[in-house]
Formats: structure tokens, C-alpha cells, sequence
């Protein structure tokens, strides 16, 4: 009988980072070392959680969203208690396949557009973004919006990513920022096929391409 899994975009993107690391990090054998991670996203992330729901309420888009040509006629996701469920990396959207397998993940925010729902998540960096940056997130935003249709919801055939970048330092001690928010078209079934793709390797035998991280386990 084959193990059962949880998944994550983080996790899928390790499968297609190194599959044999991927595997040894769900079957409990050796963990990939992580390196700090910085506390300034997790702030960020958590007071832009705290502006957007500011402008939620009063059904309003922020100024960085409602100057934008690209949000013209959209509003902010209103069911609030569903939003904050969604958004906890502990519970989150998630979906179980007929083997027990769980994908689940959790947005930072979203917008609709008529009765679609659009994923709209937060990027915090310290120089502006290049040409192929928002290409790295790609596999994170299909997943997103696979797991809200497979809960029911209909999405567009896009998502939006909302880059914050530090521009100065105001002499009263404010930073500010420049934003940029760059449309992502997205596909639902590529994030199916990468998460069924990975599942399946997970119950064979370990890979024995290395890389940098794996090359001395085992």
C-alpha cells in the first residue's frame, strides 16, 4: 500500500529543483538544509494582509491596485473568515486525491472579477524585478488556482503578482515603496500534472540523480 503525502507549492517546487532531495524530504531519510530566512517578507506579509483588508471592508481596491488599468471594474475577496483560513499556511485551500494524497496551499489575497476569483499574491524585494523573475513563480500561482477549482470556485486564466520594492528613506524615518504588479497567465492543469507527476515518483525508488545539496547521502 502506497504512503500518503501532503504537498505544497514549496514542495513541488523542490520536486522540480532536485527530484532525488524531494524524495528523500517526504520519505523522512535527509532533509535539504535551509538557510535563514529573513523575517522582513513574514512582516511584510503580515501588515499588507492588515492594509488590504483595510480597503476590503470599505469595498474599496488599494491605491496600488485601483491606479492599475489592469484591475479596472474588480473588487477584493469579501468573505473575510473564509479569506483568513485560506490564507493560515497551516490549513489553507487544499485538495485530497481518491488516495489520501493532500495538495494545499495558502493565498495572500484575492480579487473577483464577476464570479470569478483571481489570485493575487505579494512579492517583497530589495531591487527592482527583471524580465524573468515572475517566471519563478509560475508553478506557485497554477497551484493556487487548481486548488480553488477544485474546491468549486471558477477562475480567470490569470493571476497577479504585486511586487513591493524599497525606493527611499523619508527624513521622518518612513521607507517607501515602489510597487509593480505584473499579470501571470496561469494553467490549472500543469499544476495537476507536476503534483500527479510527483506523487508517482514519490512511490518508487529513490531517484539516484544528484545534485549539490544530495550528492553525499547515502
Amino acid at each position: 500500500m502506497n504512503k500518503v503525502y501532503k504537498l505544497s507549492p514549496s514542495k513541488l517546487n523542490l520536486f522540480k529543483e532536485c527530484e532525488r532531495c524531494f524524495w528523500l524530504d517526504l520519505n523522512g531519510v535527509w532533509r535539504r538544509p535551509m538557510g535563514v530566512f529573513p523575517s522582513l517578507p513574514a512582516g511584510m506579509d503580515r501588515i499588507l494582509k492588515v492594509h488590504f483588508n483595510r480597503f476590503m471592508e470599505k469595498g474599496k481596491l488599494p491605491p496600488e491596485l485601483c491606479e492599475n488599468s489592469e484591475c479596472h471594474n474588480m473588487k477584493l475577496f469579501s468573505d473575510s473568515e473564509k479569506l483568513k483560513i485560506w490564507q493560515d499556511s497551516r490549513k489553507g485551500v487544499s485538495f485530497t486525491d481518491k488516495d489520501g494524497n493532500v495538495l494545499h496551499g495558502a493565498v495572500d489575497n484575492l480579487l473577483v472579477n464577476g464570479k470569478k476569483l483571481i489570485v493575487l499574491d505579494y512579492k517583497t524585494r530589495g531591487y527592482p524585478i527583471k524580465d524573468d523573475t515572475a517566471g519563478h513563480y509560475q508553478l506557485q500561482l497554477d497551484v493556487y488556482n487548481l486548488l480553488l477549482r477544485k474546491n468549486g470556485y471558477s477562475t480567470e486564466d490569470f493571476a497577479f503578482l504585486l511586487f513591493y520594492v524599497p525606493k527611499e528613506v523619508m527624513a521622518t524615518g518612513e521607507v517607501l515603496f515602489d510597487t509593480e504588479l505584473v499579470r501571470m497567465k496561469i494553467d490549472a492543469s500543469r499544476g495537476m500534472k507536476v503534483w500527479r507527476d510527483a506523487i508517482k515518483l514519490l512511490n518508487g525508488d529513490c531517484p539516484k540523480k544528484r545534485c549539490e545539496w544530495c550528492c553525499n547521502v547515502g
